[in-house]
């Protein structure tokens, strides 16, 4: 009984151990590794609803999320400091005629549009959540996050932190392309 407890005490931690690296070595294959998996992912988008405006035009709607085209549903604040290098990216793809929608996470109404006023307005439409409850119910942990949506109200990837040409290039724009009918 002796030997076997010795034996198992030599066999079980390397055992362990490969079995950790294994997971670490699978985990770091990854495309981006440090992001954390979605759970509304292939979900549908969850309610807007209570975001207020934050323009002069109305905020947006869930029935503008199912509106038969990709959106991109961006959640920013002026406070935010990767929100500014993120925010070249976003006029570029407004301006390839992406639809962007907007949501303004706990920030105050004139620091936004002084943001917007000083590095443009990229948004279609614009919404504020100024008490991070939609943020919640969307399951972002910080800012930037951007969401797209299928053009029937899918939540088809959620990226964490700021967009780069890279992100766009990579996962982005093929969620974009229409499929030839």
């Amino acid at each position: 009984m002796a030997r076997l407890k010795s034996n198992l005490l030599i066999v079980v931690p390397p055992l362990l151990f490969a079995g950790f690296a294994m997971m670490a070595l699978s985990a770091l294959r990854r495309e981006f590794p440090n992001e954390l998996p979605s759970a509304i992912a292939g979900q549908e988008a969850p309610s807007i609803a209570a975001s207020t405006a934050l323009r002069a035009d109305p905020p947006p709607t869930d029935e503008s999320l199912r509106a038969g085209e990709v959106t991109l549903v961006n959640f920013w604040a002026s406070w935010c400091g990767p929100c500014r290098i993120e925010h070249p990216y976003l006029t570029e793809l407004a301006t390839d005629g992406v639809r962007v929608v907007g949501l303004n996470y706990k920030d105050t109404p004139d620091q936004a549009l002084a943001f917007l006023a000083e590095l443009g307005d990229p948004y279609t439409s614009i919404g504020a959540d100024a008490n991070g409850r939609i943020g919640l119910d969307w399951g972002i942990y910080g800012i930037p996050e951007t969401f797209v949506v299928s053009a029937d109200g899918q939540i088809l990837l959620r990226h964490p932190g700021p967009l780069s040409p890279d992100v766009i290039k990579k996962r982005i724009a093929p969620l974009l392309t229409k499929p030839e009918p």
